[in-house]
């Protein structure tokens, strides 16, 4: 995203563009408003940085603001302003102007100023891609046990304002459960913001949470007031700053607060979900985490499985994502052949639905537009020169006798297939082409009758 710099001094606005241009900022400059209307109908920035003075133009500084606080009331503006317009530039704060810089400007004002703006920017565009995300994206999906106990629960707190802690694996879809909450709640049609507790620099999280008011700037409404009457989601709340931490506290047990620079109360009416992937438990004992916040979150507490303990799941995850993407990008709309649906149920998934949704896109943008898709496109799954398709035998196997050899490769053979049908005996035994009881008797035999060895669930199911 670039930033708009508007000024009829030719001098000004090059310098300023050159100085943001060393710092990593893409720019567009403009002399006039015809220049700057342009601009911004051909592609809006993510920020402006606009004097208030322009000679021979048919809209000056303030007229541009209006506009732009009318039709696209998400950039934020920055006004350039000489000593003696201080007092306009102070109305055009109150007009909806983010901040103001005044000629002859600090270097290091400018960047501070711009960095905050941006930031500003980039978390309100986040807000409204979240809000723009076709329903479809946050579909809760599944049929399997793991899945139906994790949306049965989510389903006994959705009408209800209980504080929900949602625990898992990094990428298992705690956002889409907290997202499946809000839509089936009574505040569906209120805001659902999140607050992203890594991706805030920690110096900034009170402005952002709480809003700033100064007298030049008026009010800034932070997160926590735009969610009023909602949800607020903090995601991955272990990463929220202790000092934040006992501010968060207070307004959880108030519902209230005060914005940075502020001194009245400001009311909030907000129902709070977050998540985490850590032992919230452990940070509490490494001084990291505040006890009394985990006590005041964790009032009901939902665990997020992995991938690895639905794989049942993963064919019609799949089946989803494909028809999603071809219907929100157009990617080609094909088909899995059984194979590669049988390799994608028994790889590890380390990186859980979000992994999946990564490798299907992968698939259906670098793969043939037609055909099903095959095992050899799954990453790490390609087929291998002649020389290398033999079976690889390790250094322990082949030290062992074929009776041995043959029993281990049948142990690791049926929990990989018994692990892919997430622990059902019969589903196994029909795949594998065995009698059940046979099967019964085949894994008492191996050693592995009731045990998983961890591979995501506990005893076998009939």
């Amino acid at each position: 995203m670039s930033i708009l710099i508007v000024d009829d001094e030719q001098d000004i606005r090059e310098l300023i563009g050159d100085i943001l241009r060393d710092e990593g900022y893409q720019t567009r400059l403009a002399a006039n408003s015809d220049d700057c209307m342009a601009e911004i109908n051909a592609d809006p920035p993510a920020l402006m940085i606009l004097d208030i003075w322009l000679k021979d133009s048919r809209m000056d500084g303030i007229d541009i603001l209006k506009t732009v606080k009318r039709d696209n009331p998400d950039i934020p503006v920055v006004i350039i302003s000489g000593h003696g317009n201080i007092e306009i530039a102070v109305a055009a704060i109150k007009q909806g102007a983010y901040d103001f810089i005044e000629k002859p400007f600090n270097i290091d004002q400018l960047m501070v100023v711009v960095a905050r703006a941006m930031e500003t920017s980039r978390l309100r565009r986040e807000n409204q891609e979240l809000r723009r995300r076709d329903v479809t994206s946050t579909e809760m999906v599944g049929s399997s046990l793991a899945f139906k106990t994790l949306k049965g629960n989510l389903d006994k707190v959705t009408k209800s304002n209980a504080r929900v802690m949602l625990t898992g694996e990094p990428g298992t879809g705690k956002e889409m459960a907290a997202r499946y909450i809000h839509m089936h709640s009574n505040r569906a049609a209120a805001p659902f913001i999140t607050v992203s507790s890594a991706s805030i620099e920690p110096e900034r999280m009170e402005e952002v949470l709480f809003g700033r008011e100064t007298p030049d700037r008026g009010v800034e409404p932070g997160l926590l007031e735009q969610a009023h009457g909602g949800i607020v989601y903090f995601d991955e709340v272990a990463d929220m700053p202790l000092g934040t931490q006992s501010k968060i506290l207070r307004v959880l047990t108030e519902q209230q607060f005060t914005r940075v620079g502020g001194a009245d109360k400001v009311r909030v009416d907000l129902r709070v979900i977050s998540s985490t992937c850590r032992d919230l438990r452990s940070e509490i004992g490494l001084g990291r985490f505040r006890q009394e916040l985990y006590d005041r979150l964790n009032v009901v507490p939902i665990a997020v499985p992995s991938l690895s303990a639905r794989r049942e799941d993963v064919p019609e995850l799949t089946l989803h994502f494909m028809d999603w993407f071809h219907k929100t990008q157009g990617l080609p709309a094909r088909r899995l052949s059984e194979e590669a649906n049988t390799v994608l149920q028994t790889l590890p998934w380390p990186g859980n639905i979000r992994q999946l949704r990564n490798m299907i896109e992968r698939i259906l943008i670098l793969g043939d537009s037609t055909g099903p898709i095959e095992a050899s496109e799954i990453p790490g799954n390609e087929p291998k020169a002649e020389a290398e398709s033999a079976l690889s035998l390790s250094g322990t196997v082949a030290t062992l006798p074929l009776r041995e050899a043959r029993e281990l490769f049948e142990r690791e053979y049926l929990l990989t297939q018994i692990n892919r049908f997430g622990g059902n005996i019969s589903r196994t035994a029909s795949f594998v082409g065995m009698e059940r009881s046979a099967l019964h008797r085949k894994l008492k035999s191996l050693g592995v009758v009731g045990a998983t060895r961890g591979r995501g669930f506990g005893d076998f199911e009939e």
